[in-house]
């Protein structure tokens, strides 16, 4: 190497004594990332592919219900979401309820690619793993259906 630093990776740079550096520690400050902020990064971005029903086990979606009938409250973007956020690099654990159908490797695949990259991207924190842990299949039944609409009205 004949510069002070080569890329190493999209987040760090490497020093010639092999030491990393990340983009959010600079000569003029530091940036910390809540866990939080990455935890609901992870949630939007695992409720944005098609076959993840709902995110969380069966309490913290029954409360995610309630939640959601309270006048001006909104379901948390975290919900079945946990992180462990450090300096320079997160872990992410989601719990999914999958729909009937959906082929759950492919699945979980393209889940782990868009929470790896949306991080990556938004908080310049490297990943270093992703678990998923599908905890029900949504099977859609005769009560979630229309009304079904009288012939003779």
């Amino acid at each position: 190497m004949t510069g002070t630093a080569a890329k190493t990776t999209e987040n760090e740079t490497k020093r010639e004594d092999n030491s990393a550096v990340s983009r959010l520690v600079t000569n003029q400050g530091s940036t910390t990332i809540a866990d939080t902020v990455v935890q609901k990064i992870a949630g939007l971005a695992t409720r944005e592919i098609s076959g993840v029903h709902a995110l969380g086990g069966g309490t913290a979606r029954a409360l995610g219900a309630l939640r959601e009938r309270i006048p001006g409250a909104t379901a948390s973007a975290g919900q079945g979401v946990a992180v462990e956020v450090g300096e320079k690099q997160a872990a992410v654990d989601l719990q999914i309820v999958v729909e009937y159908g959906v082929a759950i490797t492919d699945l979980s695949r393209s889940i782990r690619r868009n929470v790896i990259t949306s991080i990556e991207q938004m908080t310049g924190l490297e990943v270093v793993e992703v678990n998923i842990n599908v905890s029900d299949v949504y099977i859609p039944s005769d009560d979630d259906a229309e009304p079904e609409q009288n012939r003779v009205q």
